[in-house]
């Protein structure tokens, strides 16, 4: 029989993700031939103590702990049959449930384990197994107490964070009342130019005509008018003039559809969701990240016949953005290793010939009930696909991850967000298809299909994200 002794467990502060290790753990090894007076009278002399480990030729053999010995002992003539006996004897009568959790596992899951024991071993130690062979006792009222207080740190963690995302969303939305004022004024002087255009067009066609009629009428002009003819190249002016006009048309107009899918874009949402035309969110997005799209890659819309969708459009946007900045990130990346290959190697990788593109389909189509196969209700499916490189299972994983709660919280990204705007505000699904990334002359075996998703990619696509709305 060894002496009882108590590890401290680690100093650092108690988290979320703290684990039975980081506790006080009691080591008391008993053999089972040792008598029970001698347990108890160390018991009497460790008050703390929750139990023994009990040992049979070295070898883990149980547990017992104080309540359940001491409770067995005072019992009416059980003292004089056991006290006096080895342990085996007494521990064939007094056998508990024994709970033994690895060292590794967190505290928070070892109590819900702990909790779901029968009600009459609920006060029962627990044994932590640190090593191959070391095992010690737990007490469950500090575990408890851990508990505890680490659910206290979640609630003030998920509290701190409520209060980051509240304070996060005020300033977008002051942002986007910034925004929205800004473009405002922009669209004001830009209504300005684009109303006058009409009138300068039509004035330039007069003041030409004019000029035209007087040489048709007064053919013989004076030096001093055709030596200022050929300076300011009058003939030449004369062409170029509704080109100029034309040019600043199309770049008013193309300033006025940017401002007002910079005014979508940042739209703030009323409480309830409005109809919408996701045709014209989609086209505003593209024309916002134009910047960015360049010449390289293409853009290929088929597009349904799609009615209004009862939406939050504002939020909506955020997907499109999110999802389609993930899809230029991919394509220019791609490009970037392409040209570092050539560049270094003189050859491209093979399957390369392809023109980088985003597809983007949408249509309405039927969803199957999974019990009875039966279309019981229809949905708006918006598709957004690359031609990309694909993704490695370890990113579909890490991606299928974040879209938990439990993920989600601990470290929200641009594909999490958009997850829950979809799920969770407007009750649809957002799933993932990806074909796998593997090292060079390895043999690609086709698409994967994560678990929230459903179907094969197409053939010639890279990564897919398919949005699906209900239709009301």
């Amino acid at each position: 029989m060894s002496l009882p002794s108590l590890s401290q467990g680690s100093d650092r502060d108690l988290s979320i993700d703290s684990t039975l290790g980081e506790l006080p753990l009691y080591t008391f090894l008993v053999k089972t031939s040792c008598l029970g007076v001698d347990v108890a009278r160390i018991f009497e002399k460790n008050p703390l103590l929750p139990g023994a480990i009990l040992l049979e030729q070295s070898q883990f053999a149980g547990m017992i702990s104080r309540r359940r010995l001491l409770e067995y002992l005072i019992r009416p003539h059980r003292l004089e049959l056991f006290l006096h006996k080895p342990l085996h004897v007494l521990y064939k009568y007094a056998h508990s449930e024994v709970l033994i959790l690895p060292d590794s596992t967190p505290i928070l899951t070892a109590t819900q384990q702990a909790l779901r024991r029968s009600p009459e071993f609920l006060g029962e130690p627990v044994v932590v197994q640190v090593g191959e062979s070391d095992y010690r006792l737990l007490d469950v009222q500090d575990l408890n107490v851990v508990s505890w207080q680490i659910r206290g740190i979640e609630a003030q963690v998920r509290y701190e964070r409520t209060q980051a995302q509240m304070i996060q969303s005020e300033k977008m939305a002051s942002l986007g009342r910034l925004v929205d004022g800004v473009a405002h004024e922009i669209l004001d002087p830009v209504g300005f130019i684009w109303g006058n255009l009409t009138y300068v067009s039509a004035y330039t066609e007069n003041l030409i005509e004019l000029l035209s009629a007087y040489e048709t009428h007064l053919p013989q002009i004076p030096e001093e008018i055709a030596a200022l003819k050929e300076e300011i190249e009058f003939d030449f002016v004369q062409q170029d003039l509704p080109r100029s006009i034309a040019s600043i048309r199309s770049g008013a107009e193309r300033l006025k559809k940017l401002v007002m899918s910079l005014q979508n874009f940042c739209h703030i949402d009323d409480v309830y969701p409005k109809p919408a035309d996701l045709h014209a969110c989609l086209d505003s997005i593209l024309l916002l990240l134009k910047s960015r799209i360049n010449s390289e890659i293409e853009i290929i819309r088929n597009y349904g016949h799609l009615p209004p969708v009862q939406c939050y459009a504002g939020q909506l946007n955020q997907v499109f953005i999110n999802i389609l900045t993930n899809a230029i990130d991919a394509l220019i990346n791609q490009a970037v290793v392409q040209q570092f290959t050539q560049d270094f190697r003189g050859t491209l990788p093979p399957n390369t010939q392809e023109k980088p593109r985003i597809e983007i389909t949408t249509e309405v189509c039927s969803h199957k009930a999974s019990q009875t196969g039966i279309s019981d209700s229809r949905w708006v499916s918006i598709r957004i696909a690359d031609n990309g490189p694909g993704m490695s299972p370890e990113v579909q994983q890490q991606i299928l991850e974040s879209f938990s709660v439990e993920k989600r919280s601990a470290k929200e990204t641009s594909l999490s967000v958009s997850y829950q705007i979809v799920t969770a505000k407007h009750g649809g699904k957002l799933r993932m298809r990806s074909r796998s990334v593997f090292p060079e002359g390895g043999s690609p075996q086709g698409y994967t299909t994560p678990s929230n998703s459903s179907g094969k990619a197409k053939p010639g696509i890279g990564t897919e994200f398919e949005i699906l709305l209900p239709l009301v």
